[in-house]
């Protein structure tokens, strides 16, 4: 039971990141979206992956935590091209 439990928590929270990535995809501005928290989230999902290597619970729910930093993953690349579309802005922003 705290298996299923503990899924349906990273599923619930990974849902976000889809959405998350879409809206800053269509954005094109890193404005807005914090590399901080993108970084303590990152942070939370490796060590909740540690912390099941080091339990030796390593079960179905692993697969979970997995696609959860894939989908960051994703947001974190959204968030390096968004920066450099500002970069580029503000560089024509100063050219005119």
């Amino acid at each position: 039971m705290a298996e299923i439990l503990e899924a349906a928590m990273l599923v619930c929270f990974g849902l976000s990141w889809p959405m998350n990535a879409y809206k800053n995809y269509r954005a094109r501005t890193a404005a807005g979206t914090s590399w901080q928290f993108l970084g303590l989230i990152t942070v939370g999902y490796l060590l909740g992956v540690a912390a099941k290597f080091v339990a030796g619970s390593i079960t179905w729910v692993l697969a979970v935590y997995f696609i959860n930093l894939a989908c960051l993953s994703v947001n974190w690349a959204i968030y390096f091209r968004n920066c450099k579309l500002d970069k580029a802005a503000n560089e024509t922003r100063l050219k005119a």
